[in-house]
């Protein structure tokens, strides 16, 4: 067993603690609190002075997928030859020995949702994965967590190059459309297959994902920019009665009201970056911070490797700087990233029961000259004091 005591900690569940304790067994923490009982055989560490956490949540990224400075050979995130590719898993292109891992873990990055890009309409299969690990067996804890879909201007542009469609947001929407029908088509005769099995289909690994999406046991994850293409992604996702996540939703502060509405689950990011094409130019790091005041809840990413995944703390502090409330910046990148991405059973806040995943700053962790001082993911110190 292993005591962190006398830290100042954010549980993210509502109780913080000015001089609290936190007990850990094996994976799990099991005890958590001012007063606690003690066992004699365990590990103490004294986190007099020091701030206690959650470990960070970065819920959308392509770590492991583009690898850090090798180009061509180590970029596997795009299959850019066919707009619908909804069998490609991400844990077939993740190489856990990426550098970015390490630099996540020992900056409080405890938990990546990692997947395709969005040169295609229909991109893959996202996965959630520790941060911690010599293989991608282990590192996964939740896969397929959800199925990325693409609007706006990226398929537009990989495919007009190609000359083929779709070249037009009508044409995106279309072979979506067009595709969940399939797997409607796809389930129905499933169901039949199962009362008569001479009618089984033969499988389809497009369609049986496809049919998750239907059966919502994943959502669809849905990179949109531009005002026009999330509400695009809503109309879909209700015309077909399936989740959604909206990705990136760059101009979402401009249409909180709809989003509201909607009750859609937003994550914002990257912002910590330039506008290097036409959709982001509304791009502000105010969003994140009128999306909240406007009763959303939202979860920022760093959309790795456009900003560097250790900086996810840093994009949270600027939104506190452009009017976020402190404390809704810490649950961007912890329990509200869990809780959209459907990883809160396990991640995101301190609470019993919960992966023992805790980072131990030497300052405020928003403040970015503070340091990790201890990083645990499971249970494990994967960061210890410099001696």
């Amino acid at each position: 067993m292993i005591l962190i005591k006398n830290g100042k900690i954010l549980t993210m569940n509502g109780k913080n603690y000015e001089r609290g304790h936190i007990l850990i067994d094996g994976k799990e923490i099991v005890d958590i609190g001012e007063d606690i009982e003690i066992p004699e055989d365990a590990e103490v560490i004294d986190a007099e002075g020091m701030w206690v956490m959650p470990g960070i949540v970065d819920p959308h990224c392509h770590i492991g997928l583009w690898e850090d400075g090798l180009g061509f050979e180590g970029s596997d995130g795009n299959e850019a030859i066919n707009p619908v590719t909804p069998e490609l898993r991400a844990i077939d292109g993740i190489n856990p020995e990426d550098n970015c891992f390490r630099e996540a873990r020992e900056n409080g990055i405890t938990t990546v949702v990692t997947g395709p890009g969005s040169a295609n309409v229909i991109g893959g299969q996202f996965a959630a994965l520790k941060t911690y690990g010599r293989r991608v067996d282990d590192m996964v804890f939740r896969e397929p967590l959800a199925l990325k879909v693409a609007f706006g201007e990226n398929p537009k542009t990989v495919y007009n190059g190609q000359r083929k469609s779709p070249s037009t947001r009508m044409a995106t929407a279309a072979i979506l459309r067009e595709n969940l029908i399939e797997a409607q088509e796809y389930k129905k005769k499933l169901e039949k297959g199962k009362k008569e099995p001479d009618k089984m289909p033969e499988r389809d690994l497009k369609m049986e994902i496809m049919v998750k999406v239907l059966n919502r046991e994943i959502p669809l994850k849905a990179h949109a920019h531009r005002a026009d293409d999330i509400l695009t992604a809503l109309r879909i996702a209700r015309e077909f009665d399936v989740d959604i996540t909206l990705e990136h939703c760059t101009e979402g502060h401009r249409i909180s009201d709809f989003l509201l509405e909607e009750n859609a689950k937003v994550i914002v990011g990257p912002l910590f970056s330039d506008r290097s094409k036409v959709e982001l130019k509304n791009m502000t790091f105010k969003a994140p911070g009128i999306l909240s005041k406007a009763g959303i809840k939202v979860a920022m990413m760093t959309d790795h490797p456009v900003i560097p995944i250790q900086y996810l703390p840093v994009c949270a502090a600027i939104a506190v700087k452009e009017g976020m409330d402190e404390m809704e910046a810490l649950k961007a990148i912890t329990i509200n990233a869990a809780e959209i991405t459907g990883v809160d059973d396990r991640v995101g806040s301190l609470e019993l029961g919960k992966d023992a995943d805790i980072v131990i700053y030497d300052g405020h962790p928003l403040d970015f000259r503070s340091k990790t001082v201890w990083v645990f993911i499971d249970g494990h110190a994967v960061k210890k004091p410099e001696k």
